[in-house]
């Protein structure tokens, strides 16, 4: 295969060569070439003929994202790491080599459903051993769908140090916008080494959750401490965000949000300015207004932003909001209100801050965005199950008092160095290509699916009894939910609705409430399904599904220079962490 650098081959460019039929414009959005926001991207995927190629560092270093000086883990140097973007249909390679001395790391692509790739999901113990330091992973995948989404290391506690970026692939929309300002990163951020803090984490109960010092919009903020302190750690360097345009009166503009926080839940607004969603996750939807946008870790949603025709009354300057939600998981944010941006007009003084304050309406919610608002634009209704499966989400504490989150009484640790896509190709190997009849240890929580093209029900309830949320993130799929509530799951009294609903890849887990989702068993592969709170994933919480397992060698044997990299991966990494300062210590991913 020939590799095209980004560089040589412009996004414009590539989509100018497949415009024969309907040229994506400011009032064309839905048109993409011989395709189109109604093309179903589930069946059709276009042959661009173009492969992106991108070379990611992983490095520990100091930074000051927000004025205060931490350790990172930056990839190229930066928090959040570069963007990496493709065109809808395109291949990317991408090689992520690890520089940190002390850990080895792997890169999740989040939300990409890995079609025929599922070795290059990125989740070590799963789908890889991890990269161990000095060495280089290659990724290898389709951009088989659209729309905004991010990388992150899955190796136990690294994203939370600033290991993860944004990525966009470009495809039509359900709305129409003049200029697409890219990727708006969410995070919280801590001040102190988020490994001491899983130290004391991991011995108490959700109903202490760690409090961030404070919040990045796109790797930036200030902290406003470091005005009244001495400690050498205060650089005091920190700046709000901003666009690298000017607002212009009247444009619509389109901000692809990410949630990519550790723990808890943001809501996204621009003071003076309306929001209309238009896409949850990878899933384009009919467009609604709304005035904030709520995203749990995991989630993203695509919005237009229309410019005001006169902003004078605010002298063309609005604060931009990042603001930490404390109605959920008793937590909080030492800065939950100084999580800012700033949206400059045209013409407005460089020197000048907004003035603007918080629209009263925006009250203090965990709530997804309102169930009936997320309506795919493209109609997929849903069969009857043939697997219907409840999934309780619990805890409990070990002798040594460490605290773990369970589903169905097992709580995960996977083994880094036996990856179970591989024990699945060995498997099958000895059986002479046979079945797949592998028996999984229980700490691996292996939930097995063999039916092919059937639906699947999982009712995920949580019996803890305490307000504690959670955003549960499949990998391989886009899931249907099919209903979300408070309280008990009963069976004949919760209606399931089948008729086009939400679809989406993370979705909230309510306190003591339920959430009912759906999946085809159409990617065979083994998927991670887990909470995308970074102290519950490496308290357990999470299963791996393993979907149509005899057909997962097959993927593996269809590429034989990726299998036998993976097999040097795993010797490199076998041989190197008897030697690691740090041993897994919690789930592992």
């Amino acid at each position: 295969m020939a590799y095209a650098s980004p560089a040589a081959v412009p996004l414009v460019e590539v989509v100018e060569r497949r415009q024969q039929s309907c040229e994506n414009s400011p009032t064309s959005r839905w048109c993409w070439g011989k395709y189109s926001i109604d093309t179903d991207w589930y069946k059709v995927v276009p042959e661009t003929g173009v492969t992106r190629e991108y070379w990611l560092n992983v490095d520990l270093m100091k930074l000051s994202p927000d004025g205060y000086e931490v350790d990172v883990l930056a990839v190229n140097g930066s928090v959040p790491g570069p963007l990496i973007e493709a065109i809808w249909g395109d291949w990317l390679v991408i090689h992520v080599t690890n520089n940190i001395p002390t850990n080895g790391t792997a890169i999740h692509w989040h939300g990409i459903h890995q079609k025929d790739t599922v070795a290059h999901d990125g989740v070590p113990g799963v789908t890889q051993c991890p990269t161990a330091p000095g060495n280089t992973t290659t990724y290898r995948f389709r951009a088989a769908q659209y729309g905004t989404s991010w990388y992150h290391s899955h190796f136990s506690l690294q994203a939370a140090m600033g290991l993860l970026g944004p990525l966009v692939i470009h495809g039509p929309a359900t709305a129409n916008y003049d200029v697409d300002l890219g990727p708006v990163v969410l995070m919280d951020w801590f001040h102190g080494s988020v490994f001491h803090i899983w130290d004391t984490t991991q011995r108490i109960i959700a109903l202490k959750q760690p409090h961030a010092e404070n919040g990045l919009i796109n790797g930036r903020n200030t902290f406003e401490e470091c005005a009244r302190s001495a400690d050498p750690r205060c650089k005091g360097t920190g700046q709000r965000f901003e666009f690298d345009r000017a607002f212009e009166p009247g444009k619509k503009y389109l901000l692809r949000l990410v949630g990519s926080q550790t723990d808890g839940y943001f809501k996204f607004a621009i003071d003076g300015h309306k929001l209309t969603v238009i896409a949850a996750d990878f899933v384009p939807i009919t467009p609604y207004e709304t005035d904030a946008v709520v995203l749990g870790s995991g989630q993203r949603y695509d919005v237009v932003v229309e410019a005001k025709p006169s902003p004078i009354n605010s002298r063309g300057l609005y604060w931009l909001r990042a603001i930490y939600q404390t109605a959920c998981n008793f937590n909080n944010n030492d800065s939950k209100d100084n999580i800012l941006g700033i949206v400059r007009y045209a013409g407005a003084d460089r020197a000048a801050v907004p003035t603007t304050t918080k629209p009263r309406a925006i009250t203090d919610s965990c709530a997804d965005e309102p169930y009936d608002k997320l309506v795919p634009h493209l109609r997929h209704d849903v069969g009857p199950d043939a697997v219907r499966e409840r999934l309780k989400i619990s805890w409990y504490y070990e002798l040594d008092l460490v605290y773990h989150w369970t589903i169905n009484t097992r709580t995960l640790i996977v083994n880094w160095s036996d990856p179970t896509v591989l024990k699945v190709h060995q498997n099958s190997k000895d059986n002479g290509g046979g079945p797949v009849s592998v028996d999984f240890p229980r700490i691996q929580n292996v939930v097995k699916v063999d039916l092919m093209d059937d639906w699947v029900y999982w009712v995920i309830e949580d019996f803890t009894l305490v307000n504690v949320w959670h955003p549960m993130h499949l990998h391989g799929h886009d899931f249907y939910v099919l209903a979300q509530g408070r309280g008990p799951f009963v069976p004949g009294l919760v209606r399931l609705n089948l008729s086009n609903p939400p679809r989406r890849d993370t979705v909230s887990l309510l306190g003591t409430g339920y959430v009912v989702i759906a999946f085809k068993t159409d990617n065979p592969g083994i998927w991670l399904m887990h909470c995308h709170i970074a102290w519950h994933a490496s308290q357990g919480l999470s299963l791996q599904l393993l979907e149509r397992a005899s057909e997962i060698p097959r993927q593996l044997d269809g590429d034989p220079a990726y299998l036998a990299e993976m097999g040097e991966t795993c010797a490199s990494w076998k041989s190197w962490y008897p030697t690691s300062p740090y041993k897994q210590d919690d789930s592992g991913i």
